[in-house]
């Protein structure tokens, strides 16, 4: 009897021993996977934190917030793709997204326009890359770190290969939550080179991380995910039940990770380290403000909202509340 009791101690010591194996590095990359990085980062994700500048196109529901990080020493840009209908009719359309335009500069690199334009042909790319510029200026070249949930991943991720090729960044990182696939295998190669210090972070059995589909048999005309995922999901049962964040190998598609799985869930694509992400109803993008702020505020011809901080001026927070419906920007 006393020989099961220390045996289910043991047990249990070493399920705990392994749920608090929180940073993890990468040798062959370089790549640092880091718990309470990635914690920090899901809540900027969400949208939740001081920022210097909030930049909004209404027209595609789209949001990007640049700020600095005094926690992390770093400036962070994270971005918010609200979905102009459900989300059940969003990632059913992932479902049909198909490799339609060529990556610029890039031989072979296919992606899907949606992602690409949702970045590069709309107002959120100039007024990051301003706002960026005027950060450095106030805090010197300090890293940066770029993240975003869902189709903010997409955003993310195209804006943190822009930095380093087009703009000559250093010291660029990039984490998502929930990311799509958003171009070919010749892509993904190409981007983890230019942007080795990737995150992928997927999460049990998300749905999102699985689409626009992989197709094992045509790897060269299928989409491809870019290195590095980290695939959180719960091992064991009941009391014993623990969560595992699984450091994926450098291909992208590693078959042991969340490819694992049949993933199908929307639930588990809506909640990150216990953070809610995104999952608001269809509804239209609305910005809360009080006339203090007003001040800082620029609207374009088509609607499209600038919000700056002042420097000179104390700290300005954004608060993004949410409408009657439940819906925030």
């Amino acid at each position: 009897m006393e020989g099961r009791v220390l045996l289910k101690g043991v047990i249990f010591m070493c399920l705990i021993a392994c749920s608090t194996a929180r940073e993890l590095k990468v040798k062959d990359q370089g790549t640092i996977y880091n718990h309470t990085l990635a914690t920090i980062l899901v809540e900027y994700a969400a949208s939740g934190f001081q920022i210097l500048e909030l930049i909004v196109d209404v027209k595609r529901c789209l949001q990007a917030f640049v700020g600095v990080a005094p926690d992390l020493n770093a400036i962070v840009i994270a971005f918010r793709g609200t979905q102009g209908t459900s989300i059940q009719n969003w990632i059913a359309d992932l479902y049909w997204k198909q490799l339609d335009i060529e990556y610029p500069g890039m031989e072979d690199a296919m992606v899907h326009h949606g992602f690409y334009s949702a970045y590069h042909n709309t107002t959120l790319r100039p007024g990051v890359l301003s706002a960026v510029e005027s950060a450095k200026e106030q805090y010197g070249d300090i890293p940066l770190m770029v993240t975003g949930h869902s189709m903010g991943g997409a955003m993310a991720a195209f804006c943190g290969l822009d930095l380093t090729v087009n703009y000559g960044s250093r010291n660029v990182s990039v984490m998502t939550f929930g990311q799509p696939r958003i171009g070919n295998a010749a892509f993904a190669s190409y981007y983890s080179k230019w942007v080795p210090n990737t995150i992928r972070v997927t999460h049990e059995h998300d749905i999102v991380p699985h689409l626009p589909p992989y197709y094992y048999y045509f790897p060269q005309k299928t989409y491809h995910h870019f290195p590095r995922e980290v695939w959180l999901h719960n091992l064991g049962f009941g009391l014993l039940s623990y969560t595992v964040e699984k450091v994926c190998d450098d291909s992208g598609e590693d078959p042991s990770c969340s490819r694992s799985v049949a993933g199908r869930s929307i639930k588990d694509h809506l909640t990150y380290y216990g953070v809610r992400l995104g999952g608001e109803e269809s509804g239209f993008c609305k910005i809360v403000m009080d006339d203090r702020l007003a001040a800082y505020g620029k609207v374009d011809v088509d609607g499209n909202v600038n919000l700056s901080r002042d420097f000179s001026a104390s700290v300005l927070r954004m608060n993004v509340e949410s409408n009657e419906e439940g819906r925030s920007i």
